[in-house]
């Protein structure tokens, strides 16, 4: 698959040009990992990665070599596992939500079913487990480790929150494990396999970490403010399916007089047309959604403080970027 854009703005065109043509190893390695002498396997495992994606986490890992020698033996590798493992958690999030499209194309158990879908997201967890271990024990540790907060995060989704738990604290948990772990481990493998020294490692750790709740909490307001022709998403999907995300917690955390409607239809399904397109109204209009905007900047803004302790140049202000971006996107 031609890389067409990277999908986040890099100002300097030779590290753009770099990273282009880094990513388009990165496609030609996903298709030699999901390669398998069974047809129908390997049919499967490509289901979803020729459906394309932003390939955010690959990118952030070449991104974060840049402080090392970005050209090390790890670095491709290191891409590659972030992916697969992030591809592998779509064919099992398809399978928990009933999902019928991925990325435009049926879902992977809409096609093969859920016990395929859920095989074949073990499979490929597998082969990003067998790349993983050629790059040494502490890469071992940070793929295991990450993909533990990210069963963790599952789990806790699916229990929601405990009674004595705010169900906004107990969400924004949710995130830091189902999403903001592997961005995180994603910067942090790019600067271990490129040979950055610690403090280098754990600086763009975390910012992987913030950036990644900025970015999830960006794309639920998006849910809510987004256009679909923009966005590549139908507004208030989230809406629909019953998914309380950062701006329904926050609406139901200070809810005041004037709010009972939207709460009222909030609490009874959102099926119905008329009954969605009146909620999303409501919610569009509620100051719920600038606070929640808020939630975004303080993340961002904190990823951005992390960047002083990195070396000047092309690469940082990339990095800088993508806080902007962050932001931006759901202004």
């Amino acid at each position: 698959m031609a890389v067409t854009s990277l999908g986040v703005p890099v100002g300097d065109t030779a590290l753009e040009a770099y990273l282009r043509e880094r990513l388009e190893e990165v496609e030609s390695g996903l298709a030699a990992a999901v390669s398998s002498s069974s047809p129908f396997v390997a049919e499967a495992a490509r289901h979803l990665l020729e459906a394309g994606g932003k390939r955010f986490r690959p990118l952030l890992v070449l991104l974060a070599a840049q402080f090392g020698d970005p050209d090390a033996a790890g670095v491709l590798p290191a891409a590659l596992v972030v992916e697969l493992t992030h591809v592998a958690t779509l064919y099992h999030d398809d399978v928990m939500d009933e999902a019928q499209l991925r990325r435009g194309a049926p879902s992977a158990n809409d096609r093969f079913g859920n016990t395929v879908a859920i095989l074949t997201g073990d499979f490929l967890f597998a082969r990003a487990s067998d790349i993983v271990a050629d790059l040494g024990p502490e890469a071992v540790h940070v793929q295991a480790r990450t993909f533990a907060r990210l069963v963790q995060g599952q789990i806790w989704e699916t229990a929601g929150p405990p009674a004595d738990q705010d169900p906004l604290e107990h969400y924004l948990g949710v995130v830091a494990d189902k999403t903001g772990s592997l961005i995180a481990a994603s910067a942090h493998l790019g600067a271990l396999t490129a040979g950055c020294d610690t403090r280098t490692q754990l600086t763009l750790t975390s910012f992987g970490e913030r950036i990644g709740a900025a970015f999830q909490l960006s794309d639920d307001i998006l849910d809510v403010v987004g256009d679909e022709a923009s966005s590549g998403k139908t507004p208030g999907t989230d809406l629909r399916e019953g998914v309380a995300t950062l701006p329904v917690l926050l609406v139901r955390r200070a809810a005041g007089s004037g709010d009972e409607r939207l709460l009222e239809l909030l609490a009874g399904g959102l099926a119905d047309d008329v009954r969605h397109g009146e909620a999303l109204s409501l919610l569009r209009a509620h100051p719920a959604m600038d606070e929640a905007r808020a939630y975004v900047l303080e993340r961002a803004a904190d990823a951005r403080g992390l960047l002083i302790g990195l070396p000047e140049g092309s690469a940082r202000d990339a990095l800088g970027d993508l806080c902007d971006l962050a932001v931006t996107r759901s202004a």
